[in-house]
């Protein structure tokens, strides 16, 4: 069985939403807490980047089996979070094969579309895989290959890992998220996913 953690970057001020995405309500949890049921739902291991809102965060969800790493630099971006939270997971799992870096304001995305990843990931081959919405868009969630972990390590500021991407795409893997990648980028999407949601919970 392959070895492929999970990484949640939750580490960001959320400036545009005016409050904390981590803490928003999510049905009878917060935004965090649901993703991290939904995470450890695929029996992987998984860690969390905080920044922002530390304090606060790290006391809701302590409770979980997951690493959480404090990102003190997360003012510099997420490519400061990437590389931080990578270098504190290889600290204590040096035997990873992948990882899965995720965000924490993708909420519509279920289990059923990590494992799909996981599932298709080839160790040896230098796979990159990455995430497609209908509407044609890729990006996160984003799961790469230990051969990438050296550059992944160099990011810095807000440089995300779409430059490594980019430059490997050769190795990419494209699956299908259909209408699950939706951001979180202010409180009126939040309000219409939250709804989205609801309306589709069992």
């Amino acid at each position: 069985m392959n070895n492929i953690q999970h990484l949640l970057l939750a580490a960001g001020a959320s400036k545009r939403m005016g409050k904390p995405k981590q803490l928003l309500p999510w049905g009878n949890k917060t935004l965090i807490e649901h993703q991290i049921h939904v995470l450890l739902e695929t029996n992987n291991k998984v860690s969390v980047v905080l920044g922002a809102y530390s304090d606060k965060i790290s006391g809701i969800i302590k409770k979980f089996p997951i690493e959480i790493y404090t990102n003190k630099d997360w003012k510099n971006g997420m490519g400061s979070s990437i590389s931080y939270g990578l270098k504190m997971l290889l600290e204590k799992h040096p035997e990873v094969d992948a990882v899965l870096i995720s965000l924490i304001d993708q909420p519509l995305i279920k289990s059923t579309h990590f494992k799909k990843m996981t599932d298709l990931f080839q160790p040896g081959n230098n796979e990159i895989i990455v995430s497609y919405s209908k509407k044609g868009w890729s990006g996160s969630p984003v799961l790469f290959d230990k051969v990438y972990f050296k550059e992944l390590l160099k990011l810095k500021g807000d440089e995300g890992a779409k430059r490594i991407v980019h430059k490997y795409r050769n190795s990419v893997k494209l699956i299908d998220g259909g209408a699950l990648l939706k951001d979180v980028d202010t409180y009126q999407v939040y309000l219409d996913l939250l709804g989205t949601y609801i309306k589709d919970k069992p």
